[in-house]
């Protein structure tokens, strides 16, 4: 299993050879979580990246990669653990059948870790399991009181099972927790990670992850998409394009042998773009070609 990187440019570099290309302020906070042992706190608008971050550091680090999907109403049995009910009940009229009336003694060994399955939390400090990196996903969906639970987690990387006792992880998981901010996340999370906002790339950043993301487009093309979508992206929409459907409309593209932009195309192919039919309405016609007259006017040439 790789080690962590040493310096900021190890940590850019290893986020590179996964194919996510990071600005220095990105992988210099990413580095210090990862330096520090400190969860790191992504916030952002949907399809800027957050969530691809985890992933590319379990693969750079050769972990495991636990991912948590916060949901509203998310309970303790979906995120940390819960015990096995039905081969406890089982173990139960086994020993009833074996003429065992110790119930003390019963109650002891039903609960054991033989019983306790584990969910993402658990999964991701069990020290009986490799290294990981734990995903908490878009934690802005789940309830207030689950935060209150995170905080053993993020501060000390153990969870208390009352009937069993203490949990700890042996080796640190690298955690990366990101919110879209439909919510505000509580001061408390805050304090104990390293916090960094996700923007949109600006138009050479976001060239630059093109090129590793979609190779088979063209220069050209690649960069007419980009000063597209980044004129799309002043635009009063509902839904502004992340760098997802930047990526999925320049292969779309790319499929249909496009190379460069045409109205025609694009009003065809602005679903993939935007994902609301006022939006698209807005968009399609006259400002469609205009946004695509600007793109290949402004695009620099490759």
């Amino acid at each position: 299993m790789p080690g962590l990187p040493k310096t900021v440019g190890e940590t850019a570099d290893l986020l590179a050879s996964q194919g996510y290309i990071a600005g220095p302020e990105l992988a210099t906070t990413v580095h210090l979580a990862l330096t520090m042992g400190r969860p790191l706190f992504l916030e952002g608008e949907p399809g800027t990246g957050k969530t691809e971050i985890a992933k590319v550091l379990a693969a750079g680090l050769g972990r495991r990669l636990v991912r948590l999907q916060c949901y509203d109403g998310m309970d303790l049995s979906a995120a940390a653990y819960e015990w096995d009910h039905a081969r406890q009940l089982i173990e139960i009229r086994l020993a009833e059948a074996a003429g065992d009336t110790n119930r003390d003694a019963l109650a002891r060994d039903i609960y054991t870790r033989e019983f306790l399955q584990g969910r993402p939390l658990l999964s991701a400090i069990d020290p009986d399991l490799p290294p990981a990196v734990l995903l908490i996903d878009e934690l802005d969906r789940a309830d207030e009181p689950f935060e209150a639970f995170l905080l053993e987690v993020l501060a000390d990387f153990q969870l208390t099972v009352p009937e069993l006792g203490t949990i700890r992880a042996k080796t640190r998981p690298v955690v990366v927790l990101t919110s879209n901010r439909t919510r505000e996340v509580h001061d408390a999370i805050r304090r104990r990670c390293l916090y960094h906002w996700v923007d949109y790339p600006d138009t050479k950043h976001e060239r630059a992850i093109l090129a590793a993301k979609a190779p088979g487009v063209s220069a050209k093309l690649s960069a007419q998409v980009v000063e597209f979508v980044h004129r799309l992206r002043q635009q009063d929409l509902f839904k502004l394009p992340g760098v997802a459907e930047t990526i999925d409309w320049a292969h779309a593209l790319s499929y249909l042998d496009q190379n460069e932009l045409a109205p025609e195309t694009v009003n065809d192919t602005l679903g993939i773009l935007l994902k609301y039919q006022d939006d698209i309405a807005k968009v399609r016609g006259a400002e469609a070609a205009r946004l695509v007259s600007e793109a290949r006017e402004f695009a620099p040439a490759l």
